[in-house]
């Protein structure tokens, strides 16, 4: 039988009996008027009553907390489902309004009417991210930043001003606390089937929600604040998201118009029978493909995600041979989420083993890596589970690729009867772009595009507008300058010596400088795969450095291009005094060496990104040493932002700035102290 089948709950026995038991024990009936006045006013002090406190410390009693309010939680239940959708909407709406989600918490409402499993799970899920959100607001009204994690939002200060701390306590026995229900990280991170969630906790937390809001209008009224909602996350270049490049039709285009139904159909059928699927689980896998045909993507990603983090990690305790750890921790225990189950070593310090299982192991890692963890990426599981994206706006490109590659999962962890599936013409294209996938949003990966990027504006020098030769003749004192043939000279002797570490089918020897330093040879090295996973320390370090000189380069060439347009336009209008006309032609004659010089650094920095891993190989004191140089380098381009600005225009000073720092290069290059030449 495959573990998949054998596996009844992910919850371990303590968990299991906190969530789905402890708030049962008491069989008392509770009079909700205790709690609720006839007009839907929430009396605050007769909740709080419920909250326990040891004795010891008089922090929070959780068990005894959550036995005291299970039936508090099924009267607060029965009453909504007494309630029509137009009655609760009158009673509640109004106090819904601080959260910014109004209509999310009615649809809740809506659902704890029918009470399936599966929804309920999904509108617990939507309500905790949001309640976060708008906590976070509220924070923001005392508070400067905004802790990140719910745990510390909820502990905070500011919050206890606001609503005070008998109820954040009783907040912190639902959600955010791991020593009590903790049903957002429960969810969130896939541990609970749909059965294991009792409805009345979600009906709970939409009556505190209304509460809340309730005692954040006194406490406005009262100090004459005005609460300021955050603006939502977009997701921007949404193209960057299609990640099955080459020839096959992108991800989005490949679901929406050439798998449809039909894919989504063998995806259905895959879902049975995948070992990548907890059994238990199989409702939320049904309920995301239902929900993606729906169009509701950002309800299908909120399904999806938390349940690719149970298939990996049922690969990841069976890999690793730990199987306790494919539960719900305990307080004093570790999670297994995304975070452990991606890095490069287990907790006691051996090799995980998960990549290894994997047949496209740097795929898959770096799939999630990039849409879950990397900064610059989309951060889906972040945005999301805190509430930081417009639900009713998640674009349908996020939902292609998670779909996409939930699919390929899916196939890959099936037996070998369902090769069939796998061979299915709507489903092996998808595979085999699969095992092509790169890194978009590493670090390593945005280094290459800035270069690119900056490059290609480098190029649009070329274009800009000159002032005719005849017009220069007539300025006196402007010979040609020896000191920039100077600079040119030592260019072309340091691309000489870099020349070796370059593809040989990307240089010439005819023109060492616009045969060399060109933008076919930065496509040709930025091509190069270099290994994105587990990137250690020094690694990262680089990288920073290399990014920064990389933006400066590009803020000069912005800023030279301006200055050129702007002067070439005040030339031919003769708005330029004498000294400004001395100093725009100052400026055409250093762009004839900034051009190159440039170049050099971009290529230069490509070099050493492609051999980025061998900065490992450094002694102490020669990292050191090269670090110093990297910064150096960088000094010098914010030193050219500064004197290339429209502010300062000092184009004399650029030359020896200039050549200080080629001299720099050059004996660097000499000493042999880049990472290129330890390639060697």
């Amino acid at each position: 039988m495959a573990l998949s089948d054998s596996v009844t709950t992910c919850l371990s026995p303590p968990v299991h009996y906190v969530i789905c038991k402890l708030g049962f024990e008491k069989k008392d009936t509770y009079d909700i008027s205790n709690i609720l006045s006839e007009n839907g006013e929430v009396f605050w002090q007769a909740v709080t009553e419920h909250v326990h406190y040891l004795k010891s410390d008089q922090s929070v009693d959780y068990i005894k907390s959550i036995r005291s309010l299970g039936p508090v939680c099924e009267s607060v239940n029965l009453h909504f489902k007494s309630l029509t959708k137009e009655q609760f909407g009158i009673q509640y709406a109004l106090w819904f309004r601080w959260t910014n989600c109004t209509e999310l918490f009615l649809e809740v409402f809506d659902i704890l009417q029918y009470a399936q499993t599966t929804e309920v799970v999904l509108g617990l899920m939507k309500l905790t991210s949001c309640l976060e959100r708008a906590l976070g607001d509220v924070y923001l009204l005392i508070g400067k930043d905004c802790p990140f994690l719910l745990r510390d939002l909820l502990a905070s200060e500011p919050l206890a001003v606001v609503f005070g701390q008998a109820v954040m306590n009783v907040l912190r026995v639902f959600i955010g606390s791991p020593y009590g229900l903790n049903l957002r990280n429960v969810l969130w991170h896939g541990f609970a089937a749909p059965q294991e969630i009792p409805a009345k906790y979600c009906a709970m937390l939409l009556f505190l929600t209304a509460g809340l809001g309730q005692l954040l209008q006194t406490y406005l009224l009262q100090t004459k604040c005005i609460l300021v909602h955050r603006p939502y996350v977009v997701f921007v270049s949404l193209e960057e998201l299609d990640v099955f490049p080459g020839k096959y039709l992108t991800i989005s285009k490949f679901l929406l118009c050439y798998l449809g139904h039909e894919a989504l159909s063998i995806a259905e059928e895959l879902v049975k029978l995948s070992s990548f699927v907890l059994k238990t689980m199989l409702p939320f896998w049904m309920a995301a493909l239902t929900a993606f045909k729906q169009s509701r993507y950002a309800d299908c990603v909120i399904l999806l995600l938390p349940q690719l983090e149970v298939g990996l990690r049922l690969l990841f305790t069976a890999t690793n041979k730990c199987p306790n750890r494919l539960l719900t921790a305990e307080p004093s225990a570790l999670y297994t989420t995304f975070d452990e189950m991606l890095a490069k070593h287990l907790d006691n310090e051996e090799v995980n083993q998960l990549p290894a299982v994997l047949e496209e192991p740097a795929m898959a890692s770096e799939f999630l890596w990039d849409f879950l963890n990397h900064q610059e990426g989309p951060r889906v599981r972040d945005r999301l589970s805190h509430g930081e994206i417009n639900l009713e706006a998640f674009p349908r490109e996020v939902a292609n690729q998670i779909v996409a590659f939930a699919i390929t999962l899916l196939c890959r962890f099936s037996d070998e009867d369902m090769f069939a599936f796998k061979e299915h013409m709507v489903i092996k294209p998808l595979m085999n772009c699969a095992s092509c996938y790169r890194s978009r949003f590493h670090p390593i990966s945005r280094l290459k595009k800035q270069v690119l990027e900056c490059m290609k504006n480098i190029h649009l020098w070329l274009e800009l507008p000159i002032v005719p030769e005849e017009h220069v003749q007539t300025i006196k004192g402007l010979e040609e300058n020896a000191e920039a043939s100077n600079l040119m000279l030592i260019i072309s002797e340091i691309i000489s010596q870099l020349q070796q570490y370059m593809p040989q089918n990307c240089c010439s020897s005819d023109d060492p400088i616009d045969s060399v330093l060109t933008e076919r040879l930065l496509i040709a090295l930025c091509d190069t795969h270099i290994c994105t996973l587990y990137s250690p320390r020094p690694v990262v370090e680089i990288l920073v450095v290399l990014r920064k000189i990389s933006m400066q380069c590009h803020q000069v060439s912005e800023q030279v291009i301006a200055s050129t347009k702007l002067r070439y336009k005040q030339w031919m209008n003769k708005a330029l005094r004498s000294r400004q006309r001395h100093n725009y032609l100052r400026m055409l004659n250093s762009i004839k060496f900034l051009s190159p010089v440039l170049r050099l650094i971009l290529v230069l920095i490509t070099l050493e990104l492609v051999n980025i891993h061998l900065v490992c190989k450094k002694n102490p004191f020669d990292y050191q040493q090269y670090l110093k140089f990297l910064k150096s380098v960088l000094q010098y381009t914010e030193n050219l932002v500064t004197y290339t600005s429209p502010e300062k225009n000092k184009w004399d000073e650029t030359m020896e700035l200039t050549k200080k720092v080629l001299i720099k290069i050059r004996k660097i290059s000499d000493k042999k102290l880049m990472l290129m030449q330890l390639a060697t």
